[in-house]
């Protein structure tokens, strides 16, 4: 049994042990931080962390996935003031991914990846909106909802639109690099 699980476990710990892949990882704050305006939808970027464990998941299973997901989500709360956190949705993405990405044929279509990140940033978006609704009490004002909606449809866009040019370049990069 316990062969088993080394296994398993060497098996996922593919992507965390080469340094390009980390420095990939280290980039998405910047990006986060810097995110160009040109890549915006009413001053509201990408989800740059969606965009970065889509592929990483997809690739190194869902216990990498999940990892990863609650690592990233770590580093982006910490540059955060606010009391909400993005690790319960990375998880859960992180997880999701991988998942899929063990089962069946590899995800390699365009508009797959898209509808992926996509559905990713909206849960990301609404999982954010919700826990501003529980810190409020129960009630969000209308400007706040308002505000909240268009935050969450802007960056759902851009992340869907995004996804496969950006997803499909790290798949292509980290599958060469690690055949199943």
């Amino acid at each position: 049994r316990s062969t088993g699980c080394r296994c398993r476990f060497a098996e996922m710990a593919r992507l965390y042990r080469q340094p390009i892949c980390v420095a990939s990882a280290l980039f998405v704050p910047f990006l986060a931080l810097a995110s160009p305006g040109w890549l915006a939808i009413e001053g509201v970027g990408p989800a740059w962390a969606v965009l970065w464990l889509l592929p990483w998941a997809l690739v190194d299973g869902p216990v990498s996935g999940g990892l990863a997901g609650v690592s990233l989500g770590l580093v982006l709360d910490g540059l955060s003031l606010g009391g909400l956190s993005q690790v319960p949705m990375l998880l859960v993405l992180g997880w999701w991914w991988g998942r899929l990405g063990r089962r069946g044929r590899p995800i390699q279509r365009s508009l797959n990846l898209g509808l992926l990140a996509w559905i990713g940033s909206m849960a990301l978006g609404l999982s954010l909106m919700l826990q501003l609704w529980i810190v409020a009490g129960g009630g969000l004002d209308p400007l706040t909802r308002s505000w909240g909606l268009q935050t969450l449809w802007s960056q759902a866009l851009v992340t869907g639109l995004l996804a496969p040019l950006l997803v499909s370049l790290q798949l292509l990069v980290w599958r060469r690099r690690f055949p199943s």
